[in-house]
């Protein structure tokens, strides 16, 4: 695992942290995914999927979409971990939910 790879993990453990303090949202299913296959992995995981995930709008109806995966994705120290697509992906998820970066 890269020193990114390695970074982006302890971020999507954070994801899980504060959506549990901070929206009561206890991502269970999630922190399992991150266990399993690592930050990385999930996230190309998620990405892959027709839609938002249940955290995801559970973030938004939290008023935390800066808590979500896609938006970690497009954080500069991430971004060259994924691809153009999945980049995409995550902006225009976040647009359509009115989030603003």
């Amino acid at each position: 695992m890269t020193d990114s790879e390695s970074r982006f993990n302890r971020a999507m453990l954070d994801i899980y942290r504060r959506a549990k303090e901070e929206c009561n949202y206890n991502a269970t299913r999630f922190l399992q995914m991150i266990s399993e296959r690592g930050g990385v992995a999930t996230a190309h995981a998620l990405l892959a999927t027709p839609g938002p995930s249940d955290g995801f709008t559970a973030l938004w109806e939290c008023g935390r979409l800066d808590l979500t995966v896609e938006a970690h994705v497009l954080k500069p120290e991430f971004i060259r971990l994924f691809t153009e697509e999945e980049k995409n992906i995550a902006r225009t998820r976040l647009n359509e939910y009115g989030y603003k970066s």
